[in-house]
């Protein structure tokens, strides 16, 4: 069935519940495909409802709406989620497991997050709890990257074991805050005493409650001097976290960290919340499946991925993808550098062996070779590029284009993003694409990746005029004198608000400026004097501020302006030439090739400054 002739071209139509699925991301292109039809004329069709894209464009789900409204078809836009579970299907991986019988569930040990404000002592906690400095390693004395470590912890008379995942604290890294509560089973949410709940642990416990999580408060720095544990108690009931001691049903500890004070009890109030609240099983039999936390690219061992299994248990020689990477498990290291041989679940391990390095937060799983693993991770790179592109694409209609045209070029500045760590790279987009200085001025991150800046790195930048941010990573050798040479601007940061700061002060400095109106002085006429040289000459007394020569000037006569934008081009006290007349002192003003004065004007002089930004 043909559609009627729009703009002179027809397509086949739908009868209206013709159900067309598309991936996210698709483009004008892969929908002709589905329905057979021509994409020059899709592309017709679309301009013709006022919207504008090439065949090849990604296209948001908004847009393909219009388009099959307008064509008779149903096109459903696949979620993220639907496509892995399409993709692994179509590879017989059983991506959510199948229902497991009871005797295959054995108890795996818990997940711990430990949570809450920026400088409150949760390094400090871990450093008790494990006995590792992580502080000295991080810049600013700010935890830069996720971590996950095990402890065996001695409860009821038997060694258990408990897997910590620290989060970092500072406001920047959200988005990964909001992973870690989304891979853990319980938050250890640290409030110090002395400092009471602050805007980052009502975030992490925003984070902690909508992920569903149980919650133990560990209430930290009691060995300070104003140290008030009670109000941190009744603070935190506000948000629905309750005493046992009030007759609620959340622990509360109180601790110090750095004297490893109650940290035991501590410990144990996370193992009976977590026997009372939950049950910890998975099936260790099956193949791994789990979250990389962390990833990073090792000079000498290549990409490595910190993972979490969730279920079954992960060996060496394992064929993996996780998210667009994807290989074969060389080795697998505990937390202390130590080579283990496989990690069953709620255990996290650093695998090598990764062609290329995920990003925190992708999903991990086994595959039944390294073709299929290959397959995988080819297909979801596709998929992610696609989706990237669809989000980065403003949707603009004919109107939209002709204001956009009418208002001038949106200034933008283009960023490219290098980090030492995926997690790192991760929180540093997510903040600099939340600062807002207006619709004036646009930041595009047009690439982002791990590891050391790149002469591919370099080259991006010189064909779209960008800017490099380098997070704990350098360009070295002649790739610093390639940049160097080109003209190439690179910025070396290893805290990450200092480049948060730094850029919003760059886009703000790309704001055209704005300027106001600044009154300097006024002088009233008193006489006006004749001059064959220089014209009139007006006799006045400066009555506030002062008069500047080369000021510009405005003349009123009764209150209304006579005269605009006059130019003082002579100022005399008595003989002698002069730059200023205040307050209070006569002068003579002359105001160049205008005349027409009359006694009793009023000269006022102003300046035109620009205007300080917010």
């Amino acid at each position: 069935m043909q559609a009627p002739s729009i703009g002179g071209v027809t397509v086949p139509r739908g009868d209206g519940s013709t159900v067309v699925r598309v991936r996210r991301g698709s483009s004008l292109t892969d929908f002709a495909d589905r329905i057979n039809a021509n994409p020059a004329s899709l592309v017709t069709v679309l301009f013709h409802l006022g919207e504008m894209a090439t065949a090849t464009q990604s296209l948001d789900e908004d847009t393909f709406k219009v388009l099959g409204a307008e064509l008779g078809y149903d096109i459903q836009v696949v979620s993220p989620e639907e496509e892995e579970q399409e993709l692994f299907a179509s590879f017989n991986i059983d991506l959510e497991g199948e229902d497991y019988a009871d005797e295959e569930l054995q108890a795996r040990p818990p997940v711990v997050t430990v949570m809450g404000h920026v400088d409150h002592g949760k390094t400090r906690l871990l450093d008790a709890i494990r006995n590792a400095n992580v502080i000295a390693t991080e810049a600013g004395g700010i935890t830069q990257h996720i971590g996950a470590y095990q402890v065996a912890v001695e409860h009821e008379g038997e060694e258990r074991k408990l897997t910590v995942i620290d989060t970092p604290g500072h406001e920047a890294f959200t988005a990964m805050r909001a992973r870690g509560a989304k891979v853990t089973d319980i938050a250890i949410l640290v409030v110090a005493a002395d400092d009471g709940v602050m805007p980052q642990t009502i975030e992490a416990l925003n984070h902690a409650q909508a992920a569903d999580v149980p919650i133990v408060v560990a209430v930290n720095k009691i060995d300070v001097d104003g140290a008030n544990p009670a109000k941190v108690r009744q603070q935190l009931t506000e948000y629905n976290l309750i005493a046992e001691e009030y007759g609620g049903d959340t622990m509360f500890v109180d601790i110090s960290a750095k004297q490893g004070q109650n940290i035991d009890q501590l410990l144990e109030a996370v193992l009976l919340t977590a026997d009372a609240a939950l049950d910890l099983r998975a099936n260790p039999e099956t193949d791994a499946r789990g979250v990389a936390i962390e990833a990073n690219l090792d000079r000498g061992r290549g990409a490595t991925a910190t993972v979490l299994v969730q279920q079954g248990t992960l060996r060496v020689g394992d064929a993996i993808v996780a998210g667009s990477a994807h290989g074969r498990v060389r080795a697998m290291l505990d937390e202390h550098g130590k080579q283990v041989k496989e990690a069953t679940p709620s255990r996290p391990v650093q695998v090598l062996g990764l062609a290329s390095v995920p990003r925190a937060g992708d999903t991990f799983v086994v595959a039944p070779d390294d073709r299929t693993a290959r397959q995988i991770a080819e297909k979801r790179e596709a998929a992610d590029r696609q989706a990237s592109l669809a989000k980065a694409r403003k949707r603009i209609s004919l109107e939209d284009l002709n204001e956009a045209l009418a208002a001038g070029k949106v200034e933008t500045l283009n960023l490219i993003l290098k980090g030492d760590a995926s997690g790192s790279v991760e929180a540093l987009e997510d903040a600099l694409l939340q600062i807002d200085v207006g619709d004036e001025v646009d930041l595009r991150i047009i690439d982002r990746g791990v590891g050391a800046i790149t002469m591919n790195n370099i080259n991006l930048a010189v064909a779209s005029n960008a800017v490099i941010i380098g997070f704990n990573v350098r360009a070295e050798g002649q790739n610093a004198e390639y940049a160097d040479r080109e003209g190439v601007e690179i910025r070396y940061y290893s805290v990450i608000y200092q480049a948060i700061e730094e850029i919003e002060a760059a886009l703000k400095g790309m704001l055209k400026p704005e300027f106001e109106e600044v009154e300097l002085g006024t002088a009233e006429i008193r006489e006006i004097f004749r001059s064959s040289k220089f014209g009139n000459i007006a006799g006045s007394i400066v009555r506030s501020g002062e008069i500047r020569r080369g000021a510009k000037a405005r003349i009123t006569r009764d209150g209304v302006v006579v005269s605009e934008n006059v130019e003082v081009a002579g100022l005399r006290r008595f003989k002698d030439d002069v730059t200023e007349v205040r307050e209070g002192f006569e002068c003579g003003i002359n105001l160049g090739s205008y005349n027409d004065l009359q006694v009793g004007d009023l000269i006022a002089t102003y300046e035109m400054r620009e205007k300080p930004r917010d």
